[in-house]
């Protein structure tokens, strides 16, 4: 990502933001009507906690057909990006829920499903960081990351919506979605946050890389050694 890019995202995402607290109305319908504002960067961190995971999936599916190690880099760093986003949607939840509902956590089905999808994702990294061994790491890494994303779809889109949930169902969201306002708030943030993204897994891949090719050229260095060198 160019420079100009990303001074244009700043702009972009604090605009936004400013837009968020000074052009969108109070949400009627709710304890705090000011505060429920947070939705428009809830929402957008929940989103793409789900992108960033099925980006994994992809990219784990990708490395099983052809073994190639930047494909998984990409899932583990898909991954890595989706806990991210997950943690930002909490808290960001866990703001709205003081503020809405007079605590942090309420255990609403919302709520348990997402520190149960961490759980699953923290799996993830346990069984990377237990594998020495690059390609059976990948292969077990990758495999564990299909069997994860239909739980994640499940968690994430199915569950909250067959329990009853605290969230709002009635005010901001009515049967024709988003009050505008705030829809077009929302993905205006979502937007931002989108190439934010982007520019984490571009940068986090460009560190992966010349970590790997540090590596390789320590292991070169080893190889031609003379046998019997002193260290």
């Amino acid at each position: 990502m160019s420079t100009t890019t990303k001074v244009l995202t700043g702009v972009w995402i604090a605009a936004v933001t400013v837009a968020a607290f000074t052009w969108l109305p109070p949400a009627q319908g709710f304890r705090n009507p000011e505060s429920a504002r947070i939705v428009v960067f809830h929402v957008p961190c929940a989103v793409l906690t789900f992108i960033a995971f099925m980006a994994n999936a992809l990219y784990s599916w990708k490395y099983l057909r052809s073994r190639n190690p930047l494909a998984d880099a990409k899932a583990n760093i898909s991954a890595e990006l989706g806990m991210l986003f997950a943690v930002l949607a909490t808290v960001t939840g866990s703001l709205f829920a003081m503020e809405q509902w007079g605590s942090p956590w309420n255990w609403d089905p919302r709520e348990t499903s997402i520190v149960m999808l961490m759980l699953v994702y923290a799996a993830y990294f346990v069984l990377r960081g237990s594998v020495e061994e690059k390609s059976k790491r990948a292969r077990l890494s990758a495999a564990y990351a299909l069997l994860a994303f239909p739980a994640m779809v499940f968690l994430i889109w199915i569950f909250p919506r067959i329990v009853e949930s605290l969230h709002p169902t009635n005010t901001l969201f009515s049967r024709t979605g988003l009050d505008p306002a705030y829809r077009v708030t929302l993905w205006g943030f979502f937007a931002g946050l989108v190439s934010v993204y982007v520019w984490m897994f571009r940068l986090r891949l460009r560190v992966e890389l010349a970590e790997a090719r540090l590596r390789e050229r320590r292991h070169s260095e080893l190889e031609m050694e003379p046998i019997g060198a002193q260290p």
